[in-house]
């Protein structure tokens, strides 16, 4: 695994601060972080201490307080809305907890959809589509709609979705979370196997230990700051 060049996630002296009521949570305080190209890191901590919080700060669905998150190089703590979809789009992968697929289209549309609203197309989308969920072992599985699909093949439905444009970076919020324990060691070797294919980063919040301790490294957050 090279780690030359330029981190994928470049976080300096980020905090973030959350209106609640009169006062004023401190979700995230002063943290810094690189993420080296081709890393498979894992970020844990008690629930509260500001895991998800950092990983949308990371992947430019929120806007830090003070401080700088730059994703290859460039700087996304303050861009425009515009901007940042098309930086979402291109650089950036996410999986959820709860799948967040379409419920109306099959496995193959779901994960086709991103390449559709591509502003740069690399690929044909049925056939990019097609080719991840085979990689994936859901080839048998493309005209299936969600509500056909166990909890583990949803996930790795979403996990073909969030490589659909070939993203240098891949976001996981929780993607074990809501699956059993079988499935969720199948999407361990999922996320494991995509890294080692294709270099690709990839940054999970995960309570599940067991999943953290397969990463190259772990990242404890204890109330907004890394322990």
């Amino acid at each position: 695994m090279s780690h030359n060049g330029t981190p994928v996630i470049q976080v300096r002296g980020v905090t973030r601060e959350l209106p609640l009521g009169k006062t004023v949570v401190n979700a995230l305080r002063g943290v810094d972080l690189d993420v080296q190209r081709g890393e498979l890191v894992s970020i844990v901590g008690p629930s509260g201490s500001g895991k998800s919080t950092l990983l949308g700060l990371i992947g430019g669905l929120d806007t830090p307080t003070h401080g700088t998150v730059a994703i290859d190089g460039v700087d996304i703590s303050r861009m425009s809305e515009d901007r940042l979809t098309e930086i979402r789009n291109e650089k950036i992968g996410f999986i959820f907890q709860f799948f967040n697929l379409m419920p109306t289209l099959t496995a193959l549309e779901n994960v086709a959809l991103p390449i559709q609203f591509a502003r740069k197309r690399k690929f044909k989308p049925d056939k990019r589509a097609r080719e991840l969920l085979e990689q994936l072992g859901m080839g048998d599985r493309l005209n299936h709609r969600p509500s056909e699909l166990s909890g583990g093949q949803q996930q790795r439905v979403a996990i073909a979705r969030a490589l659909a444009n070939d993203p240098p970076l891949l976001l996981a919020d929780e993607p074990t979370g809501n699956l059993d324990q079988e499935s969720g060691l199948m999407v361990i070797e999922a996320l494991k196997q995509i890294r080692q294919q294709s270099n690709t980063t990839i940054v999970i919040v995960t309570h599940d230990r067991h999943l953290a301790d397969q990463t190259d490294r772990v990242i404890e957050l204890i109330d907004g700051r890394i322990a």
